[in-house]
């Protein structure tokens, strides 16, 4: 079984409607590559490992959160860029990238398919007011200490969390956006949750953690943001009838 680009293009584009988004970098077809996909390999982000894997694997499609040509990138296409870009262009390999969009899907979002995998219960967006909240509200059913949570964390992630205590009370409500989405503790403070989850940490990460009362786990930015793109991939082997495979490279980000 095989789907023409246009018409994998066109439902990613139907499915994430990135045109609602105001994103750093193209969202959609980033690299042209061959007219029919019939395998597509999916990841975080279109690194040179995981292009040679997906050459390995005779893929005609890639399908990630993470792409090329971000704003305020040196736009000439020299060094690393131009060796993915050559390998993609050799091999006649697509490059999708869907970056907000896919972060903010309620149904195959980073954050939306954390969320359940952590047992979240969602009750709504972190930017209160906004339909496009990247970031999400929720709450456990029974409430649990941060070490807990962390362990709960190291569960589904395969990996250990940093945990930065804000006090010594459980956790019923919390926020979470994933990747590098730390400075939206803010608005997890301003909400008045019991903590907030997100993928990486900075130095004054801390002490808002501390000072304001609210947990703080950093999962890390890889880690939390696997789930999307992977998704998807399912997705459109279920709705096409195409082959695919999630290719995790690992990043200890």
């Amino acid at each position: 079984m095989s789907i023409s680009r246009k018409e994998l293009v066109n439902y990613l584009d139907q499915r994430l409607t990135p045109e609602r988004f105001r994103d750093y970098a193209p969202n959609g077809l980033q690299v042209e590559g061959c007219e029919q996909v019939s395998r597509i390999v999916t990841g975080v982000t279109a690194s040179q490992a995981l292009i040679d894997a997906a050459v390995a694997w005779d893929a005609d499609a890639i399908l990630v959160h993470h792409g090329y040509f971000w704003k305020g990138e040196n736009p000439c296409i020299t060094g690393m860029k131009q060796r993915r870009i050559k390998t993609l262009l050799q091999h006649d390999i697509n490059l999708l990238g869907y970056h907000l969009p896919l972060d903010a899907h309620p149904d195959i979002g980073n954050n939306a398919v954390l969320a359940k995998l952590l047992g979240i219960t969602v009750t709504g967006g972190l930017e209160e007011g906004n339909p496009l909240s990247i970031g999400l509200t929720g709450r456990f059913d029974v409430p649990m200490s941060l070490q807990e949570l962390g362990d709960r964390v190291s569960q589904v992630l395969k990996r250990p969390p940093m945990l930065i205590a804000g006090g010594e009370h459980r956790i019923t409500t919390i926020g979470l956006c994933t990747g590098g989405a730390q400075g939206y503790i803010e608005k997890a403070i301003d909400l008045g949750l019991d903590a907030y989850l997100s993928g990486e940490i900075s130095e004054p990460t801390v002490h808002s953690a501390r000072e304001n009362g609210v947990h703080y786990i950093a999962a890390g930015h890889h880690a939390t943001e696997r789930f999307g793109a992977k998704a998807l991939g399912e997705e459109l082997a279920q709705t096409f009838g195409i082959e695919q495979m999630f290719v995790d490279i690992d990043n200890p980000v």
